[in-house]
């Protein structure tokens, strides 16, 4: 059996790809520090379907304290590592950003150190779209310039993917880095827009729409994101085997960013309209200034993402939108 120790199970991204590979027959080790950022009921709500698993084992701790990960990874003894522990948010990193510091860049660090020391496989780490931050050109593809960052968010997360590329290159260590573009879907958290507008329509509550509705994101289900995470596993980067001229893989290291979004954006305005038509009411709008730090538009070329495991995201928003609203009116009684 392959074993896996991922950060951030309690999480929504951590907690479905855990268990898509414990049907997978994985061992998998969650570590999580069930943070109060957001509802922590729903994270616990996460891990107890988790542990139904009797392949799943869990620690409570924070990726920042070295000691606790460190001894937590030695007793386990993983193949692979996923990282996706973090201090999430683009519009909070604004109110808080030492926080951002904390988990993003000294906890990304602890977890490089572990991975150097047990020599895995494999170290697999979450970034964001967020780090094209300026660029203008789209869609996004992985060899743009990711120097302009506009989040303390996005400045933490290349930073990560900096100290990623580092290590890979000093000890031999492959990594791969995944740049997700606005994930949604069942079990997704509190603080992003599908959900607010969710809990806020159905409470008969306005809900804001920032630069007039007049914005792009690539939404991707959260489904088509584990499926392509879990593909990438397998998919180890090696120095000097890139797979095509547009392949990211670094010159010196065993390290490459992959994009990993629906290769299409979908007007805000719309994904409203989607919503609206799911719940079956029309949503109060309040519209509002673009926010500090917000992006016009988000767009993912995903074209290395299928030649290295020919996946490609295709779940429409319409569909996506309204699995979310099935879970969300059942696990909230609504």
């Amino acid at each position: 059996m392959r074993k896996v120790l991922i950060t951030g199970t309690a999480g929504f991204i951590g907690y479905h790809l855990a268990e898509l590979l414990l049907a997978e027959g994985w061992l998998v080790h969650g570590f999580d520090a069930f943070t109060d950022y957001y509802d922590v009921t729903l994270k616990q709500a996460r891990q107890a379907r988790l542990v139904r698993s009797n392949a799943f084992s869990s620690t409570i701790g924070r990726v920042e304290d070295m000691d606790a990960l460190a001894r937590a990874a030695e007793a386990f003894r993983p193949e692979v590592i996923v990282h996706l522990a973090a201090q999430a948010g683009v519009r909070y990193s604004l109110e808080n950003p030492r926080s951002y510091v904390d988990t993003n860049v000294t906890g990304s660090f602890n977890v490089l150190e572990v991975a150097r020391r047990l020599d895995v496989a494999h170290l697999v780490f979450a970034s964001t779209s967020s780090v094209y931050g300026g660029n203008s050109k789209m869609p996004f593809e992985e060899t743009d310039k990711a120097d302009q960052p506009l989040t303390i968010y996005a400045a933490t997360k290349k930073a990560a993917e900096a100290l990623a590329h580092s290590y890979a290159h000093l000890w031999g260590v492959p990594m791969t880095g995944l740049r997700f573009f606005t994930v949604y879907g069942p079990w997704g958290r509190p603080d992003m827009a599908l959900f607010k507008f969710t809990r806020a329509i159905l409470a008969g509550e306005p809900i804001d729409i920032y630069n007039g509705g007049d914005m792009y994101r690539d939404f991707t289900y959260i489904d088509d994101l584990v499926r392509a995470i879990r593909l990438l596993i397998d998919a180890v980067p090696v120095k000097g085997r890139p797979v095509g001229e547009n392949d990211s893989l670094s010159a010196v290291a065993p390290f490459r960013v992959v994009n990993i979004g629906n290769n299409d954006k979908v007007r805000l305005l719309d994904f409203i309209d989607a919503l609206e038509q799911a719940i079956g009411i029309p949503a109060q709008r309040r519209y509002m200034e673009m926010q500090k730090g917000d992006v016009f538009a988000t767009w993912a070329d995903s074209s290395l993402l299928r030649s290295l495991t020919g996946f490609s995201p295709s779940t429409g928003y319409r569909a996506g939108v309204g699995r979310f609203v099935e879970w969300y009116r059942g696990y909230y009684q609504r």
